[in-house]
């Protein structure tokens, strides 16, 4: 009776096709679920112990992609043992084609992705830099996805020449139509493998100032320091003189001060061992020179140069306000005035006098004719 049950047949299959089909599936998922909880978690396990990242990157893609595909294959030949018909037979076999691409190209997109990141992350600051491959992570995707999807067309028998060249064609319709976009793809190329900026840095482009945020495919995004967001075409980011002052070592500074014309000239041959000696009392602080530069229109110059050997902008504005009152409290303890633009105006009156009016003063002060 027992046999006789299962020679019984149901929708072109024996019940004992139906049993060996499930057998198959169910021994199957066993097998890889014993596998998975014995020899794969040990070495799981040993892996995480190490301090290579590659190891557990590689188990996750196992996990996700691997063995799924392994699972819905199992089902699929599991089902094989059946007799089907041809419609059904198709749909199986273009389903199962469909989610092994899919599995496929996933695992080929995280491997490639996964040699990028660690390519970029032995690279100095390379964890700054990996925020940049976004872009390209999206491009290598497209990439794979679209070489995936001709190979499974191929797989169904369709003629992949014929859509190649269509492509092709499309492509180049689409290039002439997307000039600017292509551009500013191909600089974010450049700024990423030439590195002229990156994540963190503050630049200065032309008039405008801040700290790079995100490089994009199209656009780079610049924090200002007023606050606002820059958005800059990579185009036009790539054709600008960038100061970038991220790896700036040290600052050089070069100030000038001014005194009146009515200073003594024992007093001006004292002032640039004056200014050194204040530049000196800074730290951290190199001095480099001072110098009686020039006759000014106004007044009588001299030229400071120093290095702060630090870049952090607020020591220096720090260290610039403290050399000035020093100046400042100096020249005034010596006597010395510090000069601002004055100019003579000399008029002629109708009984041909000259008057002498100082611009900046309150008098006039006649002058012999």
């Amino acid at each position: 009776m027992i046999q006789d049950y299962l020679n019984q047949e149901y929708w072109n299959n024996s019940v004992q096709s139906y049993l060996q089909a499930l057998g198959f599936i169910l021994l199957g998922i066993l097998i890889i679920k014993a596998f998975k909880k014995t020899l794969f978690k040990k070495i799981k396990r040993l892996t995480e112990k190490t301090d290579n990242s590659f190891d557990d990157y590689l188990f996750e893609i196992i996990e996700k992609f691997v063995l799924p595909a392994i699972y819905i294959s199992i089902v699929f030949w599991g089902i094989q043992i059946l007799t089907l018909n041809e419609k059904m037979d198709y749909a199986i076999s273009t389903g199962h084609k469909f989610v092994l691409t899919y599995f496929f190209i996933r695992i080929i997109a995280s491997f490639i992705i996964m040699a990028l990141r660690s390519y970029v992350r032995r690279q100095e600051n390379g964890e700054e830099k990996v925020k940049q491959i976004g872009g390209i992570i999206i491009i290598v995707n497209i990439l794979i996805w679209s070489m995936g999807i001709l190979f499974l067309f191929d797989n169904m028998g369709y003629d992949v020449t014929a859509i190649i060249t269509g492509l092709g064609i499309g492509g180049i319709a689409v290039a002439l139509a997307a000039q600017n976009i292509l551009g500013d793809l191909f600089n974010y190329f450049v700024i990423f493998f030439d590195r002229p900026i990156e994540i963190g840095d503050f630049v200065v482009v032309d008039d405008k100032n801040g700290i790079v945020e995100k490089i994009g495919i199209k656009t780079t995004r610049i924090k200002t320091l007023s606050g606002e967001e820059l958005v800059v075409a990579n185009s036009d980011l790539t054709g600008s003189r960038i100061h970038n002052y991220k790896k700036m070592q040290r600052r050089r500074i070069l100030f000038n001060v001014g005194v009146t014309y009515e200073t003594p000239s024992e007093k001006l041959k004292q002032i640039p061992g004056l200014l050194k000696e204040i530049v000196q009392k800074q730290s951290p602080v190199t001095f480099d020179r001072a110098h009686f530069k020039s006759f000014g229109d106004s007044s009588l110059d001299f030229e400071i140069v120093y290095y702060i050997e630090v870049a952090d902008y607020n020591t220096f504005m720090d260290i610039q306000e403290q050399i000035n009152f020093e100046i400042f409290e100096q020249f005034t303890a010596m006597g010395v005035s510090i000069a601002f633009p004055t100019r003579t105006l000399y008029v002629r009156n109708e009984n041909d006098q000259r008057f002498n009016i100082e611009t900046f003063g309150r008098e006039f002060q006649p002058s012999e004719s």
